[in-house]
């Protein structure tokens, strides 16, 4: 046991060494962000933090699921062929891939809070421009920048992640999932009355509203403390403490705030660093998975239903019974959506919170790594079983599971990536992830709604062993980050064999 301490404390040394960090004075206590967040505990302040920056995800959810809604509407307009749909979704996840690296090195060298505040203003200005799109050429680039600026909503995330307790982090964050849900159940709606009437401009119109007014919200919500005592800005990370604790009714641990590192910002080559680079590696492989399997379901409920693919030929349209619409008669390559096939994509939406509570069990209890595992391995079962020939409620049914075993993948993936990397490279960590999520992203329209119609076991199975692989890779990650505190800086190497220890002690230290 005291071996085992003694080689923490050589960790810690050696870290302290790398870091540069400056001794207080004999005799004075200092305390960390850490332990400050440890001792504030939840309250007022969470709450506020929750809503606030929950809300970024019913914005990044229309955004995202608008492309399903008006595809059908823009294939009619400018009578596009299978690829040019598929080409706008790619295009979105592209601008979302570029500006995912970019906005992560922005947010670890300048602040969470910027950049969250910037990627906000970009999205709603390029997506009002969007409906003004005089031609298929603008409406892919505008849709593309609006990919760019919704890649910044995931400094959201970190800003929650840093400001949690430990022992909350496992259920909090997965509950930000009932936000997406909002989102995505709120365009459909909109959809649903705002296409047949006055249109898919119109729609987008709306949709950016949401967007505009969570901007305003922003100024309630400070910058991360562990980001400013990362770059030395030690006062402003305890004035944001006393606040929080102001807030909770809580106090602030006595002592000094300690600056911890005085290191360099998040750079791409520490992502590689031996330390991380299985980890990283394997979360980049898990993260294009996910995305692929998650878009992909999406994109091939909106292809199934406009189409009436099933048990993997093409049949011929089948009109909504009691569908009358003008939109329901359109002419050659106008198959739009009725009200029942709004009906089908909102039941399988709601499917997106149906796992949260085992989720959120699964997480706390068996672990980030056993819990993906497990839902991965589902979801590879469920894409096989959408093959079978089956009535419309079935299909609505295999459905609504895979979208909740997809949107469970995302929030495990999501919480251990944001658990994993250190403070200084924690959103650079998360935007790589986010720009290898989008490559899957990208790929999945072309599976969903070229490769579908041509073979649609083909489809499926492609699904399936990405979603195997996933799996594989969750169950083989090295760092398991269950009930471990956020670690701060990097250490050097050589102390991997230490790591473990060190963890130990830092979170018995909060703890404390």
């Amino acid at each position: 046991m005291a071996t085992a301490r003694k080689e923490a404390e050589n960790a810690i040394g050696l870290e302290e060494i790398h870091t540069e960090r400056q001794e207080p004075p004999k005799g004075q206590k200092t305390f960390t962000v850490e332990e400050a967040v440890e001792t504030i505990g939840f309250g007022t302040f969470h709450i506020i933090l929750f809503l606030i920056m929950g809300s970024t995800g019913v914005v990044e959810a229309m955004e995202i699921m608008l492309i399903a809604v008006v595809s059908p509407l823009i294939r009619c307009e400018w009578q596009l062929q299978d690829w040019e749909v598929a080409l706008v979704t790619t295009m979105v996840f592209f601008g979302y891939m570029v500006f995912s690296i970019v906005l992560g090195l922005l947010a670890d060298r300048y602040g969470r809070w910027k950049i969250l505040l910037l990627s906000f203003l970009w999205a709603s200005y390029f997506s009002l421009l969007t409906s003004f799109a005089p031609s298929y050429i603008w409406f892919v680039f505008l849709r593309a920048m609006v990919g760019g600026g919704v890649a910044g909503h995931a400094q959201g995330l970190i800003i929650k992640t840093e400001f949690l307790p430990t022992k909350y982090r496992g259920y909090m964050l997965p509950l930000t999932q009932v936000f997406w849900l909002a989102g995505s159940l709120l365009i459909i709606g909109l959809a649903s009355v705002v296409n047949p009437t006055i249109g898919w401009r119109w729609l987008i119109r709306i949709a950016s509203i949401p967007g505009i007014l969570l901007i305003l919200a922003f100024k309630f919500i400070p910058e991360s403390a562990r980001y400013n005592v990362s770059t030395g800005n030690v006062a402003a990370a305890l004035a944001t403490l006393q606040r929080i604790a102001k807030m909770n009714r809580a106090a602030i641990p006595e002592g000094e705030l300690r600056e911890p590192a005085k290191e360099r910002r998040g750079r791409f080559e520490d992502l590689i660093h031996p330390k991380y680079l299985r980890t990283t590696l394997q979360i980049w492989i898990i993260w294009l998975g996910i995305a692929f399997a998650y878009y992909g379901v999406i994109l091939a409920s909106a292809e199934l239903l406009e189409r009436d693919l099933v048990c993997g030929s093409a049949a011929p349209l089948v009109q909504d019974s009691g569908d009358d619409s003008e939109e329901s008669r359109s002419p050659c390559h106008c198959h739009l959506f009725g009200p029942i096939a709004y009906q089908t994509m909102i039941i399988s939406t709601v499917g997106e919170i149906a796992l949260n509570p085992l989720n959120i069990l699964g997480i706390n209890f068996l672990g980030r790594r056993l819990s993906l595992c497990i839902t991965m391995g589902c979801t590879a079962l469920f894409f096989l079983l959408l093959n079978i020939c089956t009535s419309s409620a079935g299909m609505t049914g295999f459905l609504f599971m895979l979208r909740a075993l997809v949107s469970a993948n995302f929030n495990t993936i999501y919480i251990y990536t944001a658990e994993v990397y250190p403070t200084t490279m924690r959103a650079l960590g998360m935007g790589t992830s986010g720009s290898l999520c989008r490559v899957g992203a990208m790929v999945a329209p072309f599976i969903s709604q070229v490769l579908m119609n041509a073979s649609f076991i083909g489809a499926l199975c492609l699904f399936s062993s990405v979603c195997v692989v996933c799996a594989i890779s969750a169950l083989t990650l090295p760092i398991e980050t269950k009930g471990r505190a956020l670690q701060v800086c990097i250490t050097m190497p050589g102390v991997a064999a230490s790591l473990n220890a060190t963890y130990k002690l830092d979170y018995d230290s909060a703890r404390i």
